[in-house]
């Protein structure tokens, strides 16, 4: 039994896979509370749903591309059996989590969205820092950004890192906190290689749930 918030078909706004259209699992719970966190309904709102129920919703929508958010959705001990029973239907699957839990038992064909939290999300102390060596050019780390100290404080974990070298590396600005062109500004100060990231849902469609 899981605790689903909502399930829907929209345009993926973060990410690698941003633009493309897929359907959004987003499950209730979460561990940590981001001083910017736009998803704060998720916190309890929701209902139980069996997995094959949840599994018959999502190919209702008859796409192959799937993004399972929060929340924090490894907080669910069936979401790893959701998992596994969407890639054995051959669905592109991606997972989005806040990066305070341990990612090794997420299947391999998973394409895993890893969230930093610089200090300014103020859930610095909670990141897992073991999931650095676990990601690979398949996945994504990204970094969701207040401001310049941010900035800096996500640079530094980059290059020690070695996160350009060996996974995609995004980062994004806090939503109507620190301006786009600021961050892009700042990135092109230093040539960092990383991937400028916009919530691209909120562009089109504003801070609205559900889209």
């Amino acid at each position: 039994m899981m605790k689903l918030c909502e399930v829907y078909k929209s345009i993926i706004g973060e990410g690698s896979y941003s633009g493309k259209l897929g359907v959004i699992v987003r499950l209730t719970g979460c561990n940590l509370r981001c001083s910017w966190c736009d998803t704060q309904y998720a916190y309890e709102e929701g209902n139980d749903v069996t997995v094959d129920a949840l599994l018959e919703r999502i190919e209702s929508y008859n796409l192959d591309r799937v993004l399972i958010t929060g929340g924090e959705p490894l907080i669910q001990d069936d979401v790893y059996l959701l998992m596994e029973e969407l890639g054995s239907s051959n669905k592109k699957l991606i997972l989005e989590t806040n990066g305070s839990i341990d990612i090794s038992k997420v299947p391999d064909t998973v394409h895993r969205i890893v969230d930093m939290k610089p200090p300014g999300s103020g859930m610095t102390d909670r990141i897992e820092w073991t999931n650095l060596q676990l990601v690979n050019s398949r996945d994504d780390v990204k970094f969701v950004i207040l401001d310049k100290n941010d900035f800096e404080w996500s640079k530094e974990v980059v290059l020690k890192n070695d996160l350009i070298e060996r996974t995609n590396v995004i980062f994004q600005p806090v939503w109507n906190e620190l301006e786009p062109k600021r961050l892009a500004e700042w990135i092109l100060q230093y040539d960092l290689n990383v991937k400028f990231g916009i919530q691209l849902h909120k562009v089109l469609w504003g801070n609205k749930r559900g889209v």
